[in-house]
């Protein structure tokens, strides 16, 4: 539906596929078992991606894009996505974690600063 010569859709377009894929290569990589840091680092990612998707919406229309009824396609998918996402998240894991020391993906109740429980390990 976008012209290939109007540079700025295709443009547009390219960045919403990319958002598009970044949704499910991540789901990917934070399913299963697995840190609780790297499965929230992965969950901020598609966040992200979800919500420039919605952006990008509004770019399309912006350079002309004539096809505007299919944002709300695109809208209710998204909230769609959002609301088995929000289960999504409550499943993983907080206690199958390392401290990220740079203090954004700690479960509840851990610090970047706390003493990692796996340092008393002996290696002996």
């Amino acid at each position: 539906m976008i012209p290939e010569d109007n540079k700025e859709l295709a443009f547009t377009q390219s960045i919403m596929l990319e958002d598009a894929m970044m949704l499910t290569v991540k789901v990917a990589g934070a399913t299963g078992p697995g840190l609780y840091d790297i499965k929230m680092e992965n969950a901020a990612i598609i966040r992200k991606a979800a919500r420039d998707l919605m952006v990008q919406n509004h770019t399309l229309e912006m350079f002309g894009f004539k096809e505007v009824h299919y944002f709300q396609v695109v809208r209710e998918l998204i909230e769609e996505y959002r609301l088995l996402f929000i289960d999504w998240v409550a499943s993983f894991d907080p206690w199958d974690y390392a401290i990220d020391r740079w203090g954004l993906f700690n479960p509840p109740g851990v610090g970047p600063f706390d003493k990692d429980p796996d340092d008393d390990i002996t290696m002996d």
